[in-house]
């Protein structure tokens, strides 16, 4: 944890929009958006499972290796949070969960790709940014919908893009992840800049609208909450020629 922070994660549940607002604002100052440092070896999903009208909060990450994405290990949490669903304030319902699914991580991945948005967000605090500056990780979001911001539609081809911006800043990419899909939005979390993020995540698509990372997590989740895999860390067996 970023120990020059103080901001109430296990009371998330209790707070007021506006007391929610002051610590996104209070963190937007921290954020670092310099280009990475240090080489990718591997790479987390994030990714949460819950139902608007109910307080329990499935979460997860899936630890892939990088470039070659096998996945290596996952981390699993059943939680509950109170937090009203509120457009942008999503962060406050999910951070308690993955915050401890995080710490059950023995080794900690050198970025993590949420199921979510980083600065591409009203106040530029999606819950990538408000996850990579609580813990002081590098971290990145890849969202199915834009928050904030305005962009003119990309090429049908897998691989084209258009930027993001906001009130006159560039705040992330419409990318076609896939032919003749609707696109994901791209952008960094903390501690990587805008290139950074659209670079992981084209080394990351697959065959698939989602990229890698964020596709496992979602699915390890979903198992997780029909009850198909367990609570906890587990590592995978690497499966050697198959």
């Amino acid at each position: 944890m970023n120990n020059n922070i103080e901001t109430p994660e296990s009371n998330y549940g209790q707070l007021t929009i506006a007391e929610a607002t002051a610590i996104q604002e209070k963190l937007k100052g921290i954020v670092k958006l310099s280009p990475m440092e240090g080489e990718i070896k591997t790479i987390a999903g994030a990714d949460i499972s819950l139902d608007l009208y109910s307080d329990t909060v499935y979460a997860g990450m899936v630890v892939l290796s990088y470039p070659d994405l096998k996945p290596i290990s996952y981390s699993l949490v059943k939680t509950t949070n109170i937090f009203p669903y509120v457009p942008g304030f999503l962060a406050f319902r999910e951070i308690p969960g993955l915050l401890k699914v995080y710490e059950q991580l023995p080794v900690k991945p050198d970025c993590i790709m949420f199921d979510g948005n980083g600065i591409l967000h009203a106040r530029r605090m999606g819950i990538a940014t408000h996850f990579g500056v609580l813990t002081d990780s590098v971290t990145m979001g890849c969202a199915k919908k834009k928050l904030a911001g305005i962009y003119a539609d990309p090429g049908e081809t897998r691989g084209d893009y258009s930027l993001v911006t906001d009130k006159g800043d560039t705040i992330g990419f419409a990318l076609r992840s896939k032919n003749n899909v609707k696109p994901v939005f791209i952008s960094p979390g903390h501690k990587m800049s805008l290139k950074d993020s659209m670079d992981i995540t084209m080394q990351c698509l697959g065959k698939h609208r989602l990229p890698e990372p964020t596709r496992k997590a979602h699915e390890f989740v979903n198992r997780f909450r029909i009850g198909e895999l367990k609570e906890g860390y587990h590592e995978l067996e690497q499966w050697g020629l198959f």
